[in-house]
């Protein structure tokens, strides 16, 4: 089980991006994660004609290391770290480390 997912809330904690918030859009292997407005960089696209693509120059959402990324803990407002928790019932859930508030429902 993965501390951090698809679809998390992130707060950047290092980095040209420190302070942002976004939503992780996905993992790109175990180490790094796409959020969404961070790490942005500039892309040059050629244009293809016989798909009807445009060329020109885009922004495109870069990897950025997870270390780099805390999940975003709406009760304090801060990044915060996750540790694991086994319920009464058998299920593994992710649990803020400060609060231990459970973060999955």
């Amino acid at each position: 089980m993965k501390k951090i997912r698809k679809g998390d809330e992130v707060i950047v904690l290092t980095g040209k991006d420190k302070g942002k918030r976004g939503t992780v859009l996905r993992r790109v292997d175990e180490r790094r994660v796409v959020v969404e407005n961070v790490n942005m960089a500039k892309k040059h696209v050629k244009a293809n004609p016989q798909a009807g693509e445009a060329g020109g120059i885009i922004d495109k959402e870069m990897p950025i290391q997870v270390s780099n990324v805390a999940l975003f803990n709406p009760v304090t407002g801060r990044g915060d770290r996750v540790g694991f928790k086994i319920l009464e019932d058998g299920r593994k859930v992710r649990v803020f480390k400060s609060t231990g508030e459970v973060v999955d429902i």
